[in-house]
């Protein structure tokens, strides 16, 4: 792959592509489908409840967003590492991520468990909604002590481009949630239907399943990861303070870019039971699509990660053009596929005529700026965090999201009443100004670099 100019070069560069990323946006499509399948569950109870659990999944789409983002951080050392074949650092840069995540993973645990009603007043002020979803976060609380280990594990999976165990796993784990949510929500086998406790007992039960499979694979079956325990937990205070200092950026930002995405909801749910069960109905059909899509930017950490750490940094940045190219024709394809699978998607819900009306217009928005959304995400999340540019791309992410994506939604809500779909959009124009401010930094090279050297 020496010129990517050349037919074979890129023909190769998409086959590796295609490697990488399938497996990844399908273990992301299972992963979003779990929440679908709580929401298309709980939502046949009623809107209440599908309100109640769509709030109550924020303190878990906040902690999950945490973990995540140290965890992506992280990532840019293992794919460097796994490009100088260095196995041992990258066992240490595990074993540092998964004793940093499990801290963050408690806090999470000890709000959610011990103050549900605390955490749901922060999305909604609707009573009923406050009552149903603590239920949900108190029960599900477990997942923050199982998380840390599980993100930190699959992300060291992917980052040696062994993307299919992952998503093998998932699949087995998508199962295991689908069936325990019939069981426990509507009470099957004779056992008593607990309704939104139900769903949040499910996923707990999916994510142990889930843990315990990576596990076996990695430890049991001594996968190239694994190692003796020491090498886990012998890291340097160089490579602590590199691993943190380039992930401490990513952290921030994507807790910030949560807690935006939160208070989005708490725009939103105050409008009404109907209109915010529209909105949340469409963002998990949404996240269908962007999830998948959003793999290419993993992908692209992954690949031109290891290149770097190679020491490659021209090839690098050839790769991450022609992968970029590779970005916008996905977003274009999956923007397409949206808006005309919008009215079936949204039929599967049991709302009301204003209710699917508003689900149906809030994704045609999604769709449309879906493309925008994409190149992004594979900016922002992929090529400059492949290069430790962590620190630009938070700034880039927090700053448009929280200076015009929050405000806008605030504002056409809470000030100028608007309909839902109004509002979403004027919050989606956070994504135009973005685009054009890391498309520059792409092209000032300046992301361009290796971490690893000298640890």
């Amino acid at each position: 792959m020496e010129n990517l100019k050349s037919k074979g070069s890129k023909k190769e560069l998409y086959r590796q592509l295609a490697v990488v990323a399938v497996p990844i946006a399908l273990q992301s499509l299972v992963a979003s489908s779990l929440n679908l399948i709580d929401n298309l569950m709980v939502g046949f109870m009623g809107e209440a409840e599908l309100g109640a659990v769509g709030a109550g999944m924020q303190i878990y789409f906040i902690g999950w967003i945490f973990l995540f983002g140290f965890s992506a951080g992280a990532s840019t050392f293992v794919a460097q590492f796994w490009g100088a074949k260095d196995l041992v650092n990258i066992r240490k840069t595990m074993g540092f991520a998964i004793v940093i995540c499990e801290a963050v993973g408690l806090v999470f645990f000890m709000s959610a468990f011990f103050a549900p009603e605390v955490v749901m007043r922060v999305f909604t002020n609707i009573p009923q909604t406050i009552e149903l979803g603590a239920q949900y976060v108190k029960w599900g609380s477990a997942c923050f002590l199982l998380m840390p280990v599980l993100i930190i594990l699959e992300m060291s999976l992917r980052s040696t481009q062994q993307t299919k165990i992952p998503m093998y796993i998932s699949f087995i784990a998508f199962a295991m949630n689908t069936f325990m949510n019939w069981v426990l929500i509507f009470g099957h086998f004779g056992l008593p239907a607990l309704g939104v406790r139900g769903a949040a007992l499910a996923t707990v039960v999916s994510r142990i399943v889930e843990l315990s499979l990576d596990i076996i694979v990695i430890f049991v079956r001594k996968n190239k990861i694994a190692g003796p325990l020491r090498e886990f937990f012998g890291w340097s205070r160089e490579l602590a303070v590199r691993v943190v200092r380039n992930s401490l950026p990513t952290m921030i930002n994507e807790g910030a870019w949560s807690v935006a995405t939160s208070m989005y909801v708490a725009a939103y749910a105050r409008v009404g039971v109907t209109e915010y069960a529209a909105y949340q109905a469409a963002e998990t059909i949404d996240v269908l699509f962007i999830m998948g899509a959003f793999s290419l930017g993993d992908a692209a950490l992954i690949i031109i990660g290891a290149k770097l750490g190679e020491g490659k940094l021209e090839e690098a940045y050839d790769i991450a053009k022609t992968i970029l190219k590779a970005c916008v024709l996905v977003g274009v394809i999956a923007s397409v596929l949206l808006a005309l699978c919008s009215g079936p998607m949204v039929s599967l819900f049991n709302f009301t005529e204003e209710g699917a009306r508003d689900a149906r217009l809030i994704l045609l928005v999604f769709s449309g700026v879906l493309t925008v959304d994409v190149l992004c995400g594979a900016l922002v999340t992929g090529v400059l965090r492949s290069g430790g540019d962590t620190r630009f791309a938070m700034l880039a992410d927090v700053g448009t999201i929280w200076l015009i994506g929050v405000p806008m939604a605030w504002i056409s809500t809470a000030v100028m009443h608007w309909p839902i779909y109004i509002a979403v959009a004027l919050s989606k124009m956070e994504l135009v100004v973005k685009v054009f401010i890391v498309m520059a930094r792409f092209i000032s090279k300046k992301w361009v670099r290796n971490v690893i050297s000298n640890i």
